[in-house]
């Protein structure tokens, strides 16, 4: 398997993996591939665990991604996908993907992009062998530049060597861009809506990181979002970082940040919620 690379580098053809242990970071990525299907003119189809997330489209939403019409996309419970008849076939699966590539073309969709969280293979009525041959046969699949697939291993969910073949089966993988990562703080890319998130603790000692993943997401244009969601404390150095970045937006472009109250706090300390450009939003249930 190639190294990970980012999921608006995808292309239509590809077959990638997505390994993750972050449901928000799946979620992100997830959205951008969404985002960029539909707005490649593709049919989009979203594989998902019941109840995981109760709303996908809701989520989808969240993060600007919004359904379009005349059925462009369509998100599908695993269960009745899947294991209809209260059993799995790699044959059947790869019929009924060959099936709605098709019926893509027909309706006169650009391709076909398809995400499945392959938690499925974890249900008692399923075979991880039948999981094997899917992965391995469906590559024929993709070989006229149609289908453009994502496909969604959960970390905890899966052996170490399941996760090995399903890296190994994809030409492809992607993740988020991640320009620090410690037992203390993560700092990556957020891509829907675009922007970085950070998790953790975070002070004067890895503002150099910061101000690299915010320049980055400056570079990219329009409005810049700062998930800071899942940050449990940040320094006035820190939060002046995000200041100073707020304040190089260009006229029209805008800064969103959410986080918490004790974080919005040290914002507010340093003059960040008072500049023009930015819009703070509490995150809910964070304290």
């Amino acid at each position: 398997m190639a190294s990970a690379a980012s999921v608006d580098e995808l292309r239509p053809g590809d077959h990638a993996c997505l390994t993750y242990s972050d449901a928000e970071e799946r979620l992100d990525i997830v959205a951008a591939f969404v985002r960029d299907g539909l707005g490649a003119g593709e049919r989009v189809i979203c594989f998902t665990d019941p109840g995981d997330p109760p709303d996908l489209a809701g989520e989808l939403a969240e993060r600007d991604v919004k359904p379009a019409t005349g059925g462009q996309l369509a998100i599908r419970d695993n269960d009745a996908a899947w294991l209809s008849g209260g059993r799995v076939s790699a044959t059947n699966m790869i019929e009924m993907l060959s099936s709605e590539l098709e019926a893509a073309h027909r309706d006169g969709f650009a391709g076909l992009r398809v995400t499945a969280d392959m938690c499925w293979a974890t249900r008692p009525v399923a075979a991880v062998d039948e999981l094997l041959v899917f992965e391995t046969r469906v590559a024929g699949l993709f070989a006229g530049g149609r289908l453009t697939a994502v496909c969604q291993y959960d970390r905890q969910s899966f052996d170490q060597v399941t996760l090995a073949f399903a890296a190994k089966a994809h030409p492809r993988a992607v993740a988020a861009a991640v320009y620090h990562e410690d037992p203390l703080l993560r700092i990556c890319r957020q891509h829907a809506p675009p922007g970085v998130r950070l998790a953790g603790e975070i002070d004067y000692r890895r503002v150099p990181e910061l101000n690299q993943a915010l320049a980055e997401a400056l570079r990219l244009g329009g409005d810049i979002h700062v998930n800071l969601t899942h940050l449990r404390f940040m320094d006035a150095a820190a939060a002046a970082a995000v200041g100073q970045a707020a304040l190089s937006l260009q006229p029209g472009r805008a800064m969103a940040i959410v986080c918490g109250r004790a974080v919005r706090k040290v914002l507010a300390l340093v003059g960040v919620t008072d500049q023009p450009a930015v819009r703070v939003r509490l995150a809910h249930g964070r304290p």
